[in-house]
């Protein structure tokens, strides 16, 4: 054998290959920042959703108030149309109940095949003592029903959007924060359009990680991946294989994060992109949030930096929401230092 032309051709191969797997990768181009409001309501604002009502006009919502927790902490919305936000309204105030007022947490903006438009949030002291409720919207957002209370043990998608794997049947990814010791489980709770009903289904976690705040990815019709923010420095994947009647395969996968909240988005073609704080946790709470960046997977198992969204020496960059509208433009939210919602827009190639 000829070494020196095997050696020639082997290089020559991998060449190639190295070229094809650049051209494969995935570039974002046409990227804008805005802020939603340049001048906010409130003095903080955090945890925005996001969906699309119809070919490109947008429908945003976060909770606002004097700081996270306080009395006066309510849901505020603001529509995307022609490339701008109108003006921040507020849409859901805090509930008055047994002689206390308590704050509005994490709304959930999500539109099914029947044209519900759904907003669900949290309401409660803390995120230990809080509970689930829902408002509907017929017509888009203009008008709203009078706010419902999720029954006893229901909590509603915990932060980030639902799927609906068949008509009518949607899955909210949703978590509990144990007061007594303060554990972290994820579960999954169904809600059925048709009978106004929900279902709760275990996640099979072997290892009991400390998870919360999952986000979906879709694989095929019956395959389906979450992604857990955890307390490990990394985020936990869990599977399900029935179209999520049933979990497994719960376990860590090489992404770091530093403790914080992540979205992901299936795209139109099944790759995947993520949003995520790609530091490791430090001694306060707001360590690692200072970098917030785009990933992409084909997997959803080994992901690749896109760009960044921030990467400063200080900052709290966090808790985001993505979406793919129907011009298969992408669209992402997130917190800017508790003061402001940013919104990125970006299209791939």
């Amino acid at each position: 054998m000829n070494l020196k032309k095997y050696g020639s051709i082997v290089l020559l191969v991998s060449v190639f290959l190295a070229c094809k797997s650049i051209k494969n990768e995935p570039k974002a181009f046409n990227i804008t920042q805005n802020y939603i409001a340049a001048n906010p309501v409130t003095a903080a604002s955090h945890a925005s959703t996001l969906v699309e009502l119809e070919n490109n006009t947008l429908l945003a919502a976060w909770f606002g108030g004097k700081y996270e927790g306080a009395k006066d902490v309510s849901i505020y919305i603001s529509s995307y149309k022609e490339q701008k936000w109108s003006a921040p309204k507020k849409l859901i105030e805090p509930l008055v109940k047994d002689g206390d007022t308590l704050p509005c947490w994490n709304p959930v903006l999500f539109k099914s095949k029947s044209q519900n438009l759904y907003l669900f949030y949290k309401v409660g002291k803390n995120p230990r003592e809080w509970f689930g409720a829902m408002i509907v919207s017929k017509d888009d957002g203009k008008s709203w029903s009078n706010p419902k209370y999720l029954p006893k043990g229901i909590l509603g998608p915990i932060r980030n959007k639902p799927i609906e794997t068949t008509p009518g049947i949607i899955l909210c990814g949703s978590s509990t924060e144990s007061v007594d010791d303060n554990k972290w489980r994820v579960f999954i709770e169904t809600y059925t359009e048709a009978t106004d009903s929900w279902t709760i289904t275990d996640i099979n976690d072997k290892k009991n990680f400390d998870i919360i705040q999952p986000t979906f990815l879709v694989h095929s019709d019956k395959e389906i991946q979450i992604l857990s923010r955890s307390r490990h420095n990394k985020l936990i994947s869990s599977w399900s294989e029935d179209n999520g009647n049933t979990w497994q395969k719960t376990d860590s996968i090489n992404v770091v994060n530093s403790n914080s909240g992540v979205d992901a988005v299936t795209l139109s073609n099944k790759s995947f992109l993520l949003v995520n704080n790609p530091l490791k946790m430090g001694k306060d709470w707001f360590n690692g949030r200072n970098v917030l960046d785009v990933e992409y997977s084909k997997d959803g198992v080994n992901w690749n930096k896109l760009f960044d969204l921030e990467n400063q020496p200080e900052g709290e960059f966090s808790y985001p929401a993505i979406i793919q509208t129907s011009d298969k433009k992408i669209h992402i939210l997130y917190t800017y230092n508790r003061k402001f919602i940013k919104h990125t827009t970006f299209d791939l190639k």
